[in-house]
């Protein structure tokens, strides 16, 4: 998935306000270690609450990759 690179641009981690990069299915914060992940459409979620450990975002996406 590719949000908007206008949109990474003023996009910022919810929790931390650091910045995010886009890995294929989410958007990373390095800082705090948490991926938001890219929904259908290829809007970010970004809510905290929501957002998955990067070692939980590392194993969804290795699942993901395994189907295709």
């Amino acid at each position: 998935m590719v949000v908007d690179k206008d949109l990474l641009k003023i996009l910022a981690c919810p929790k931390c306000k650091g910045d995010v990069r886009e890995n294929k299915m989410f958007l990373i914060c390095k800082k705090c270690r948490l991926a938001y992940p890219i929904l259908s459409g290829n809007v970010p979620n970004m809510l905290i609450d929501e957002a998955w450990p990067l070692g939980e975002a590392e194993k969804k996406k290795f699942e993901h990759d395994l189907r295709l």
